[in-house]
């Protein structure tokens, strides 16, 4: 079984955009997938509205999750950490107790730019705009992980 985190920071508008694409697109049963925040800033709430909005427009529903702080144990309960962009990255590495911890986090747009290190910006201060750039950018992320973890479910 392969689990899959999606990280950001407030875990209000980046990373349930993420868990939800990713989990539209991969069809192994086998794949658990879920998102947390470097920040308890919203625990407990639901994911933005403008993530809602951006989501249902494109046939996926996000509103049962639930924001929540990335913790510690998070890196015994999953096999990779995708995190939205580097300040993600430092904030999540910094809790890494070994190196096979920080050898689990990733940054999700080197799926589509190797080693390039980009951010995924955050929508929360911009306009609606903003999360239509991100749903694109974390679409195109997740197609190219939904294709390794659906060839390597066969």
């Amino acid at each position: 079984m392969t689990k899959i985190l999606m990280v950001c920071l407030g875990n209000i508008c980046r990373s349930p955009l993420a868990e939800g694409i990713l989990k539209s697109k991969v069809f192994d049963f086998k794949v658990v997938i879920d998102s947390a925040g470097t920040g308890a800033y919203h625990e407990g709430k639901k994911p933005d509205k403008r993530s809602i909005t951006i989501a249902k427009k494109n046939n996926i529903d996000i509103t049962s999750q639930s924001a929540r702080k990335f913790l510690v144990e998070d890196f015994d309960k999953f096999d990779i950490i995708y995190v939205m962009d580097n300040s993600n990255y430092e904030n999540v590495v910094k809790l890494a107790r070994n190196e096979e911890d920080k050898s689990k986090v990733k940054l999700i747009l080197n799926e589509i730019f190797p080693n390039e290190n980009l951010d995924v910006p955050d929508p929360y201060y911009g306009g609606s705009f903003g999360f239509k750039n991100v749903y694109d950018m974390l679409d195109e992320a997740c197609e190219i992980i939904a294709k390794k973890l659906n060839a390597h479910g066969k």
